[in-house]
């Protein structure tokens, strides 16, 4: 496990005044002001951030130190980390998905599948992209409780059922 998780990226400028486009990556999506302040990936700028509105694929923010359209600018692709002593616990069954990228997976025979490889939401559930040894392209897996029996963090593994045929 990391110290820090991504919770969202600025998507680019927002308006003239230095605001940024901010998607939240939150299962509450506006609790992101609430995790601050939220340092780059390599941790060498923090900013404090204060949503002003809900926009159509998240909110338009202030940050902290930015003040043109420009510097706005600069930021887009930005993705925003908080550190893990600031997030709110989970339940047993809830992981965050920094977790489970780089798991190895195992069937339930025990053999070596892949590696997790992203964690992947189009609107109908998370799906894991798992590298699979011997093929070139990866396969996505619906992480469910029937696919994905056991995730074990400490070990840095899980146990993959998946349907009959899935890999052939």
């Amino acid at each position: 496990m990391t110290d820090r998780v991504c919770v969202g990226a600025i998507a680019g400028s927002f308006g003239v005044k230095g605001e940024v486009r901010l998607k939240s990556f939150c299962g509450e999506a506006d609790a992101i002001a609430s995790y601050g302040p939220l340092s780059d990936e390599p941790a060498s700028k923090t900013y404090d951030i204060r949503l002003t509105r809900q926009v159509k694929g998240g909110f338009a923010a202030r940050l902290s130190g930015v003040d043109t359209k420009e510097a706005a600018d600069a930021l887009k692709g930005t993705r925003l980390y908080a550190d893990r002593d600031r997030l709110p616990e989970l339940p047993d069954d809830e992981f965050y998905h920094t977790d489970l990228i780089g798991l190895i997976a195992f069937d339930t025979g025990g053999a070596e599948v892949g590696r997790v490889k992203a964690v992947l939401n189009h609107g109908a559930g998370d799906l894991l992209e798992i590298t699979v040894k011997g093929q070139q392209d990866p396969v996505l897996l619906p992480f469910t409780l029937t696919t994905v029996p056991t995730v074990d963090i400490n070990a840095s593994r899980i146990i993959i059922d998946p349907p009959e045929g899935f890999f052939d």
